[in-house]
């Protein structure tokens, strides 16, 4: 599909990951984007391509699923990052998936005595907070990342989010934790374990009977016993997911989205840039995954499926296949101006994001080779690329 007469099709800027991983300011790569769009491959093809080019590099996936342990040719992940064997390479690489309750158990344990982690391990409340309360995986995802480039073990971290808008929502972890600890009830439940309230007060005790009622007797106890325990670490919470965001916001950090050819696939995309646009984060660009470009151009569809029943018409041994292969260059054709009309729209609404596009693989990727493949075409020069396209820019934050 060409555009109207008169209106040339927008052209985005040309998204160099080779350059982006291979630069040794670069720290942190955060791909995001919605499901089923090989998020989790390319972040794989991403750590590959860095390792070989001579990174010491770690891949991090908070998606709970196991894609990246399978693209890797592994077969399961833990909290703790693990050594890829990656044969020749230059650098390392290490993977490993987010396990947030472990997380929060370590955390629970570095940062109190023995004594007060025991209570607080054991805690019911606490159990349940750890395991499925919301929100506790994105700060969680927050704290792994903290920790990770604390270490200085790596030099570049790479960040695989889950599959959904949500895969954005650590970054509002500092303000959902500023909330929680900020707030009316954690406060009341505070108050009677600080110094100063050797007897709790009226209102407090009102309080009390009113949420027992609510909740159980023994919830609110176990309530009362878990905050009062972890009272002394809710500073050190909130202060690392504080620092951890503004590192986000920091030249080193880029934001890779990943999106399909596809109209919802492409309306995320779109919502993850105007969110990092709004968080001023650093938006490296935009990955179009799994694209079905022609072997040629120069047969349009129409042109083609009218070949086809030429052929035909001319009979002879070999004119079904001949027409059966103009017929499949045709629907490729069709598909190709599809999704390149697609791509237009997202490029006419953000001219600015530079934009990589990589073939669709011929089968699924569950191994070293695969994943190399794919990091060729993430990375490498396309014949189709035009000479004097700009490389990759991030893009600085735009501020209201």
């Amino acid at each position: 599909m060409t555009a109207p007469a008169g209106r040339p099709r927008p052209q985005a800027p040309a998204l160099d990951l080779g350059a982006l991983i291979e630069d040794r300011e670069t720290r942190i790569v955060v791909c995001c984007g919605a499901g089923g769009v090989g998020k989790t491959t390319t972040s794989a093809a991403l750590a590959l391509a860095a390792a070989e080019a001579g990174r010491s590099v770690v891949v991090l996936t908070i998606d709970p699923a196991r894609r990246l342990a399978q693209s890797l040719g592994l077969t399961e992940l833990d909290n703790e990052p693990r050594r890829v064997d990656v044969p020749g390479a230059a650098g390392e690489l290490h993977a490993m998936m987010l396990d947030m309750k472990r997380t929060f158990d370590d955390i629970v344990a570095a940062h109190s005595t023995p004594e007060r982690a025991q209570a607080i391990l054991d805690n019911p409340f606490y159990q349940t907070l750890s395991s499925s309360f919301s929100g506790t995986q994105e700060y969680m995802a927050m704290e792994k990342l903290g920790q990770l480039r604390a270490s200085d073990q790596w030099d570049l971290i790479i960040v695989d989010t889950p599959p959904s808008r949500s895969a954005l929502d650590f970054l509002d972890a500092p303000n959902r934790m500023s909330r929680f600890l900020d707030g009316t009830m954690i406060r009341l439940l505070m108050a009677p374990s600080r110094a100063g309230f050797k007897f709790a007060s009226a209102g407090f005790l009102l309080f009390s009977r009113i949420v027992s009622k609510i909740l159980g007797g023994q919830l609110l106890r176990d309530i009362s016993a878990f905050v009062a325990a972890l009272d002394t670490m809710f500073g050190g919470f909130r202060e690392r997911a504080t620092a951890t965001y503004e590192l986000l916001r920091r030249p080193g950090t880029s934001f890779v989205v990943v999106a399909s050819p596809e109209p919802d696939a492409l309306r995320e995309a779109s919502y993850f840039v105007d969110r990092l646009s709004a968080d001023e984060m650093p938006l490296a660009g935009l990955v179009v995954n799994r694209t079905h470009p022609p072997a040629t151009a120069a047969l349009s569809a129409t042109r083609a499926a009218a070949a086809a029943e030429e052929v035909l018409e001319a009979g002879g041994p070999d004119a079904p296949l001949a027409a059966a292969a103009l017929r499949v260059h045709a629907e490729r054709m069709t598909l190709a101006a599809r999704e390149q009309h697609l791509a237009d729209r997202f490029t006419s609404a953000h001219p600015e994001v530079a934009v990589r596009t990589v073939p669709a693989a011929a089968g699924d990727v569950h191994d070293l080779d695969g994943l190399r493949t794919m990091a060729a075409a993430l990375t490498g020069a396309d014949a189709d690329t035009p000479t004097g396209t700009p490389r990759t820019r991030i893009l600085p934050a735009r501020r209201s």
